[in-house]
C-alpha cells in the first residue's frame, strides 16, 4: 500500500480514537470478568460440590471454548456481524450468568462463621445453617468456624476442605427431607440423583450455555479491531490495548474483593455475579462504538491450517507448544484451587482479590523490562525456561501457605511467569511467521495453553485435590515443572534455531531508511544474503 495512501485513510479514520475506545472496552469487559470468574470455584463449593465435580464442571467450560470461539470468530468475520456478536454477547452472558443464583446451597457453608460469631449460643437465628448430626440421634449441630456447638460437649472439627464438608452436609440435609416427603426432589427429571448430582447437572448445563455465550466475544473484538488498524497501517498501536486488559482484571479483583468482605453479611457472593452483570452492560455503550473493520468477503482465510504447518515444520515451535500445555494446565489447576487453599487459611475475599490484582499488575509491569532481560540473556528462548522455572517455584511456595497474606510473594513472580512465557511465545511467532499469519500463531499458542492444556489441568486437579488434598496438588506441579524445565533448557541448547527472514518487513524498513538517509547505499539485500551466509542454521523463505 503506498504510503500517501496511507496517510490519506489516517486522516479519515482516527487511529488515536480507535485505540482509546478499544482501551475503555477491553478495560470495562476485563473489570466485569474478574470480578467473577477467578472466584467461581469457591462458590461452587459453597453450593456444595466436591472438587472433582468442579474440575469437571471448568473442563468443560474450557473446552467448548476450545471448539466454539475459533469458530464464532470465523463466522463472525464471513458474515460481518461482530457488532452484532459483541453486544448480544454482552449481554446474554450478563444475564445467563444470573441464573446460578437462584441454586440453594446443597451443603454447609464454610464461611458461616464470619457473620454473628459474638453470639456462640445455639440460635438458629444467628447462624446461617445448620443441620441434624445423623450420627446422634435428636442433636443439633451449628457450625461456626471449625468448631462444633450442639447441645452436647464441643466437639472440635477439622477444616472443611473439598468434599468432606460436603458430603456430611448432603447426608444430614438429604436424609430428613426423605423420611418427611420421598416425592419433593429437587429436579423431578433428576429425581434419582441425590442433591449434589443435581446441582452438579444444573450447574454444568448453566456454565456451557454461559460459555456458549461469552466465547464468542474476546476474539470477535479483537480481530474487528486489528484488521481496522491494518487497514490504516497502524498495527503496531494493537499491542497497546493489551496492558488495559491487565490493568481492569486488577481492578475488578480488587473491587469484587472489598465488596464481597464488605457486604457478606448483608448479600454474601451474589455481589460478584452482580458486579459482573453491571460491567457488562457498562460495556455495551463502548461496544456499539468500538472501531470495526468490515471487511467484505473477497476471500476465505486459511491461516489457521498455515499456522499449524509452520508450527509443526520447526522443532523450536513445537517445544514451545508443549511448554504452553503444561503451563496452561498447571495454571488452570492453579486458577481453579488457590483460592481454596487461601481459604482453608482463614483468607476472605478482600485477601483473594488484592493478591490475584497483584499478579495481573506484575504481569503488566514485565513488559517494559522483557526486551532488556531478552537482550541480556541473548535468546528469547531461554525466557520460556524462565517462565517454568517461576511458575514451579510458585507452585512450590502455594503449598506451603500459613496465612492470608502469604500468598503475596508468590503473586509476584507472575510477571517471570505468564508474562516471560507470552513474550517469548511471540519472539517464537516471529521467528517462524510469513506474511499474515503471525497474530495466528499467536492465537494457536493462546488456544492451545489457555483452553485445551486448561481443560486437562481442570480435569486432573478436581480429581487430585478429590483424593489427595491441595498441598499434594501445589508440590505435583512444582516437581512436574521443575523436570520439565530442566528438559527445555537441554533441548532449547540442542535444537538449533531456525528463523525465517521476512523480505517483505526488510523491504518496509530499508524504504524508511533510504528516504531519512539518502547517502546510505548499502542494499537491504546483500545485507540480509550477509547476514544468512553468517549463519547457516537460518531458514530463509522469500516472501
Amino acid at each position: 500500500m503506498m504510503k500517501n495512501g496511507a496517510l490519506q485513510k489516517s486522516k479519515q479514520w482516527n487511529v488515536r480514537r480507535a485505540v482509546w475506545l478499544a482501551a475503555v472496552f477491553h478495560f470495562l469487559h476485563s473489570c466485569g470478568s474478574s470480578c467473577l470468574l477467578p472466584f467461581l470455584t469457591l462458590y461452587f463449593r459453597h453450593l456444595g460440590l466436591s472438587a472433582s465435580m468442579i474440575g469437571i464442571i471448568m473442563a468443560s467450560k474450557h473446552l467448548l471454548a476450545l471448539v466454539w470461539r475459533p469458530l464464532s470468530s470465523f463466522l463472525t468475520r464471513q458474515y460481518d456481524k461482530r457488532r452484532t456478536v459483541i453486544v448480544g454477547s454482552l449481554l446474554s452472558s450478563a444475564l445467563v450468568v444470573l441464573t446460578l443464583l437462584l441454586f440453594p446451597s446443597t451443603g454447609i457453608q464454610a464461611e458461616s462463621g464470619r457473620c454473628n460469631t459474638s453470639q456462640p449460643h445455639a440460635d438458629p437465628t444467628t447462624i446461617l445453617e445448620w443441620t441434624t448430626d445423623p450420627s446422634q440421634s435428636n442433636t443439633t449441630v451449628y457450625s461456626i468456624n471449625q468448631t462444633s456447638v450442639s447441645t452436647e460437649p464441643p466437639v472440635e472439627v477439622t477444616t472443611l476442605v473439598s468434599s468432606n464438608w460436603s458430603a456430611r452436609g448432603l447426608r444430614s440435609l438429604k436424609k430428613p427431607r426423605q423420611e418427611e416427603d420421598p416425592h419433593t426432589e429437587f429436579l423431578g427429571s433428576l429425581k434419582v440423583m441425590d442433591a449434589q448430582h443435581q446441582m452438579f447437572f444444573l450447574v454444568l448445563i448453566v456454565m456451557g450455555v454461559w460459555e456458549f455465550m461469552a466465547a464468542p466475544l474476546e476474539w470477535t473484538a479483537d480481530d474487528g479491531l486489528y484488521e481496522y488498524l491494518d487497514f490504516v497501517d497502524a498495527t503496531d498501536h494493537h499491542n497497546g490495548v493489551k496492558v488495559w486488559k491487565q490493568l481492569g482484571a486488577a481492578f475488578g479483583n480488587c473491587a469484587a474483593g472489598v465488596l464481597v468482605t464488605s457486604l457478606f453479611c448483608l448479600a454474601g457472593t451474589t455481589v460478584e455475579f452482580y458486579s459482573y452483570t453491571i460491567f457488562m452492560i457498562l460495556t455495551v455503550p463502548t461496544a456499539a462504538l468500538l472501531p470495526i473493520y468490515l471487511r467484505k468477503r473477497e476471500r476465505p482465510t486459511s491461516t489457521g491450517l498455515k499456522a499449524l504447518q509452520l508450527v509443526y515444520g520447526n522443532s523450536q515451535a513445537i517445544l514451545c507448544a508443549v511448554t504452553v500445555i503444561l503451563m496452561g494446565m498447571v495454571n488452570s489447576a492453579v486458577s481453579d484451587f488457590l483460592l481454596w487453599h487461601m481459604q482453608d487459611c482463614g483468607a476472605t475475599e478482600i485477601h483473594m482479590g488484592i493478591s490475584l490484582a497483584l499478579a495481573h499488575l506484575s504481569q503488566a509491569s514485565f513488559a517494559p523490562i522483557a526486551g532488556h532481560l531478552s537482550r541480556f540473556l541473548k535468546y528469547h528462548g531461554w525466557l520460556l525456561v524462565l517462565a517454568v522455572v517461576s511458575l514451579a517455584l510458585q507452585c512450590l511456595y502455594y503449598s506451603f501457605l500459613w496465612g492470608p497474606w502469604a500468598v503475596i510473594p508468590a503473586q509476584l513472580l507472575a510477571g517471570f511467569s505468564t508474562g516471560a512465557l507470552w513474550w517469548s511465545i511471540s519472539s517464537q511467532s516471529e521467528d517462524i511467521a510469513t506474511p499474515g499469519t503471525e497474530k495466528t500463531i499467536i492465537k494457536l499458542f493462546e488456544v492451545l495453553s489457555l483452553e485445551l492444556g486448561a481443560t486437562f489441568g481442570s480435569l486432573a486437579a478436581g480429581f487430585v485435590v478429590q483424593k489427595f488434598g491441595l498441598r499434594v496438588l501445589f508440590q505435583g506441579t512444582a516437581v512436574i515443572l521443575a523436570l520439565w524445565s530442566s528438559a527445555v533448557a537441554l533441548l532449547k541448547w540442542k535444537i538449533p534455531r531456525q528463523r525465517r527472514i521476512n523480505y517483505s518487513r526488510l523491504l518496509a524498513t530499508d524504504t524508511e531508511m533510504s528516504e531519512s538517509e539518502s547517502d546510505q547505499e548499502k542494499d537491504w539485500l546483500e545485507t540480509a544474503m550477509e547476514d544468512t551466509m553468517d549463519n547457516n542454521k537460518w531458514t530463509i523463505n522469500k516472501s
